[in-house]
């Protein structure tokens, strides 16, 4: 008989969730963990504050995925955003609902969560290694009986594969599991970065590091052609621009770039008509002719913001707002509306906060998280190729799909001690 009945090897967000789970279900679980301690990348996300779902239904909840979420149906009808909060909750994790019914600690405190999910794991008896670092699982007619790693051999009855992806490698996301499921005759779609930073440009962009702007309409057009539209927050970087609505447009310009020239165009008063706008801007000339260009512009945008805007509308700063014509204004509502930006690239799939590709969904079975070629192999978590948008979307869908693969495997390890039993 096996030493074990449920092997997780990978211990991040899925990979706890579905140790702790395969264990209260009533299996006999080991954690195996490359890092000297669990959870190290659940405990920096949200820059430590950790956002770990969100509170919108399931049919818009689904559309954070692209065309991959209709696979995650299955697993977020079994254990959904009120299910992973009532979790957290009966377990002392009291939880804010914050802009974007994105779900917080009420504490701020995404080690809390770490620590939350140690003690799940610790009451359910679940067997803990760290600093165990997985070469390979072990197969036999199709079906596996381990892992090997540290120079030793893990028996059990089922493997569930949680080793996220490629981002933050330095948390132990160095694509192991990618190497796992290729080795098994799994295919695997080359990974990309997702929620990533994106690098500009011009050197005008450069200046504006630590500049933030809020309630601004981002476009992004390939080759003249608009493909993107969000509205919310953003940040100059000393690279180019990163925040919210950067971070989940990042994963169309990514794509786009192999094959287009990709420009931005910051609209930095969405919430005013052109007409609006060209009404506002002439008020505020009419009422201050003689004050200087980037005076008037106080009034407009943030300081830190004036000296470039002029510079891209190419009217100098110190002139006289009355002596600006209706060419320059209209220059100034262009920049106002649509101000430039070129896409450089993207930052390092390292500094991406998920991992766009991995094991191919129509391998595994979305009912089980099982793989369909090889019995007793489950996988959960960034692993597969699913990548939701910044909000929330990403740690529920690792929660959820290592819920789904912890109650699996315990099962499945359940048939097959009946099948021994009996036949």
């Amino acid at each position: 008989m096996s030493e074990y009945d449920v092997i997780v090897v990978g211990g991040g967000a899925s990979g706890m969730m579905a140790a702790g789970i395969a264990a209260q279900s009533g299996c006999r679980v080991v954690l195996l963990e490359r890092m000297h301690c669990l959870g190290s990348k659940l405990a920096i996300t949200g820059k430590g504050r950790c956002n770990i779902t969100n509170m919108e239904e399931l049919e818009p909840f689904l559309l954070h995925y692209g065309e991959n979420g209709r696979f995650l149906r299955n697993c977020f009808s079994r254990f959904f955003s009120h299910d992973l909060i009532d979790f957290f909750n009966e377990r002392g994790v009291e939880t804010v609902v914050e802009r974007g019914k994105r779900v917080f600690p009420a504490q701020d405190d995404a080690e809390g969560i770490v620590r939350c999910l140690c003690k799940f794991l610790e009451e359910t008896g679940v067997v803990i290694m760290t600093d165990f670092r997985v070469d390979g699982i072990i197969l036999k007619s199709e079906h596996v009986t381990g892992v090997q790693g540290n120079g030793v051999d893990v028996l059990g009855s089922c493997v569930i594969v949680s080793t996220g992806g490629l981002s933050y490698p330095r948390t132990g996301s160095t694509g192991d599991g990618y190497r796992f499921a290729l080795d098994l005759g799994h295919r695997v779609r080359k990974p990309e970065p997702s929620l990533v930073p994106i690098e500009i440009k011009e050197k005008y962009a450069l200046k504006l590091q630590g500049l933030s702007l809020k309630n601004i309409e981002l476009s992004a057009f390939a080759d003249g052609r608009r493909f993107a539209t969000l509205s919310g927050e953003m940040l100059f970087t000393h690279y180019g621009i990163s925040g919210p609505i950067v971070l989940t447009m990042s994963r169309e310009i990514a794509y786009m770039l192999p094959r287009h020239d990709v420009k931005l165009l910051i609209n930095l008063k969405a919430a005013l008509t052109r007409k609006q706008l060209e009404q506002r801007l002439l008020r505020e000339f009419e009422q201050f002719g003689k004050m200087k260009f980037k005076n008037v512009l106080k009034h407009l945008l943030p300081v830190g913001l004036i000296d470039t805007f002029a510079q891209v509308s190419r009217i100098p700063a110190d002139k006289k707002v009355c002596e600006i014509n209706r060419l320059e204004r209209q220059r100034i509502i262009e920049c106002l509306t649509g101000f430039p930006l070129t896409v450089k690239g993207v930052r390092p799939i390292d500094e991406a906060i998920v991992t766009d590709g991995g094991v191919a969904l129509d391998e595994i079975d979305p009912m089980t998280m099982q793989s369909r070629l090889v019995k007793g192999l489950f996988f959960c978590g960034e692993v597969i190729d699913v990548a939701g948008d910044t909000g929330g979307y990403n740690l529920q869908a690792a929660f959820s799909t290592g819920y789904v693969a912890g109650k699996s495997a315990c099962s499945s390890c359940e048939k097959s001690r009946f099948v021994q039993k009996y036949f």
